[in-house]
């Protein structure tokens, strides 16, 4: 079961807590929403509240510490939490260790550092070998063209945003 929350940031953007159960536990994904967002109760009847807005607000400032330039807290959030966590998430490793060792032996684990250098590495080969492949090929623009307008609801997610 999953259950949905959205909010806005000061900085406009607003950005759904897509709660996720995997094995009992209930972990926080952070997406830009594509439709109205929807703010569904949790498993105990009760609805997230505030203290979504102040946990989003918290890691966007976080990241905003983190990197610089032309990059929009979008940018920041998706290649933080879904690029970089979704290469951790493909380590063998990392779910052993989280498995058998508590969060703190966790964090202090030598192999996560590792595998972040290799989560890292291996997004900016994935995307830059996707991008020049894009680039270079109107085949797969046009198949990005395709998946955009007929199964990722890009024209319609542009006419529910508001105008800015």
């Amino acid at each position: 079961m999953s259950r949905t929350c959205c909010s806005a940031v000061s900085t406009g953007t607003d950005f759904c807590f897509i709660f996720a159960s995997f094995k009992s536990y209930d972990e926080p994904e952070i997406l830009q929403y594509q439709t109205t967002p929807p703010c569904l109760t949790n498993a105990d009847g009760g609805h997230l509240q505030e203290p979504s807005k102040a946990f989003l607000h918290e890691i966007i400032q976080k990241l905003n510490d983190l990197f610089e330039g032309e990059l929009s807290d979008q940018d920041k959030v998706v290649y933080v939490n879904n690029v970089i966590k979704g290469k951790l998430l493909e380590s063998e490793t990392l779910r052993q260790q989280a498995a058998n060792n508590t969060k703190e032996q966790f964090a202090n684990s030598p192999n996560l550092n590792t595998e972040l250098l290799n989560a890292i590495m291996g997004a900016l080969d994935a995307h830059n070998a996707m991008s020049t492949q894009a680039l270079n090929s109107k085949r797969v623009q046009d198949g990005i063209k395709d998946i955009l307008q007929n199964h990722a609801r890009l024209w319609e997610t542009l006419r529910d945003q508001p105008a800015r």
